[in-house]
């Protein structure tokens, strides 16, 4: 089987040290020659020259097409000259109805030999998923675009958010095979610090740095991964117009290394749900003072989760930070506890497709007199989603009833785990709790914001010690 995509990017990444993508634009007024020998005679060198120092290389397909079929078959030269270590990631754009977009991959799979392509989601799933179904093959798909225009769609707002950041999430969800990237502009660095925050594992091509503008240290700042990985630089301009491209080539990468040294030298990983966490505060999910739990502790804090369904956008944000939990997964349906987690579960749903089911709380003593409602099958497994988790009883007693019924549970998936330190209630049981977040970081993330006060935050920190 060959090797998935990021996995032969992040190689060759690591064995070069290298994060630069060198573009192969040959524009005609660029050639010495404006012809497609001149046009494939530029990259040779280019490719010749720059091969030490570059992560990928980046063609555009346009500046090939301009000559025809002659420039098509200078396309396949030039790609077919590039060093089988290294990956090639083909400028395109593509996007179209399911059976043209097949055809697209082929083209650029099959019949040039690319690694990746740079894909449109405009048209949604159906005609990004035949560029997807090789996980061999990788997608940059096009969130947030460098050039001066991109906010003319892109930053229109859907659910209270912008374009860019639904783009980002629904690459999450088709992200099936582990091969899709995104396309975000180095232009913006404040969209990619949003971006990086909602998808933390993909890698992102982030073009725009020189020619129109974008600041390399920034832009890493901002965009890379806590491991010091995930996004690459495209040059092109600024390597193959200067004298020595090879020297170039070289600056530019040591310049990006540097900039990615400045940055995990002074900087520590950004909290993951900073907007998750803000929705709650304003939203008043969360309030300090003296509240009886179910338990019967007193405690100095209380979440009240239910509050996210009067925010669309909130809860859809929400959602999206359990789909990173549930994805390695193995189950068939989901099983939302009641009542809290009942719309959570319903936006997990619309989002990623999976069915769902949830038990009641009082079994109907007329009808069917069902203890779980929704479609099944017995023998099935389903993973538990729940709100948030103090002691586990009410976790236990809605799995009891999904047993009851013939269902399998291995798995229990919270928003938040306020649960005192080292508690082992669900292992006991053979379950094993996943959250999405942990009170302590919380805490510590709004008292950072000046949200909370240092008080609020040692009382509740005590509290969950106390167990």
């Amino acid at each position: 089987m060959a090797q998935a995509f990021f996995q032969f990017l992040e190689q060759r990444s690591r064995n070069v040290d290298s994060l630069l993508c060198v573009g192969l634009d040959p524009q005609l007024s660029h050639l010495p020659t404006p012809d497609v020998a001149g046009a494939r005679d530029f990259c040779l060198r280019l490719i010749e020259a720059t091969a030490p120092y570059a992560a990928a290389f980046k063609p555009n397909s346009a500046f090939f097409e301009v000559f025809g079929a002659d420039g098509i078959q200078a396309l396949e030269e030039v790609i077919g000259a590039i060093p089988v270590s290294i990956p090639v990631l083909l400028d395109a754009k593509r996007g179209d109805i399911g059976s043209t977009s097949q055809a697209y991959a082929r083209a650029a799979f099959e019949t040039l030999g690319a690694h990746a392509i740079t894909v449109s989601p405009y048209l949604g799933e159906d005609s990004v998923s035949p560029f997807l179904a090789d996980p061999a093959k990788g997608v940059f798909l096009l969130c947030k675009t460098s050039n001066p225009g991109a906010g003319d769609l892109q930053d229109l707002l859907a659910d209270g958010q912008p374009l860019y950041l639904q783009v980002a999430r629904l690459a999450q969800n088709w992200n099936k095979h582990k091969n899709i990237g995104l396309v975000v502009g180095a232009t913006y660095p404040e969209v990619l610090a949003d971006v990086r925050r909602e998808v933390p594992d993909l890698w992102f091509l982030a073009p725009g740095v020189g020619a129109q503008g974008g600041e390399l240290s920034s832009a890493l700042a901002a965009g890379l991964r806590s491991d010091g990985l995930g996004m690459l630089v495209p040059i092109s301009r600024g390597i193959s117009q200067a004298a020595n491209p090879a020297l170039a080539a070289r600056e530019f990468r040591d310049a990006i290394n540097a900039a990615r040294k400045a940055r995990s030298q002074k900087t520590k990983p950004a909290f993951r749900h900073r907007l998750l966490a803000d929705d709650m505060l304003r939203l008043g999910c969360v309030q300090f003072g003296e509240f009886t739990l179910k338990s019967g502790k007193v405690s100095p804090i209380y979440l009240d989760l239910r509050r996210l369904v009067g925010d669309p956008a909130a809860l859809s944000r929400a959602a999206a930070a359990y789909l990173e939990w549930l994805r390695p997964l193995a189950f068939d349906r989901l099983a939302a506890l009641p009542y809290a987690a009942l719309p959570i579960a319903a936006a997990i749903s619309l989002q990623s497709g999976w069915p769902l089911v949830y038990p009641r709380k009082e079994t109907k003593e007329y009808g069917t007199k069902s203890p779980v409602e929704g479609p099944y099958q017995k023998g099935e497994t389903v993973v538990v989603i729940d709100d948030l988790v103090t002691t586990g009883e009410s976790k236990f007693e809605g799995i009891e009833k999904l047993e009851s019924v013939g269902l399998r549970v291995r798995d229990v998936v919270v928003l938040i785990n306020r649960q005192p330190p080292k508690s082992n209630a669900f292992a006991q049981k053979g379950l094993t709790l996943h959250a999405v977040l942990h009170l302590p970081e919380l805490l510590e993330y709004w008292h950072a914001q000046g949200a909370i006060t240092t008080d609020q935050r040692q009382a509740t920190l005590d509290f969950l010690l106390q167990g």
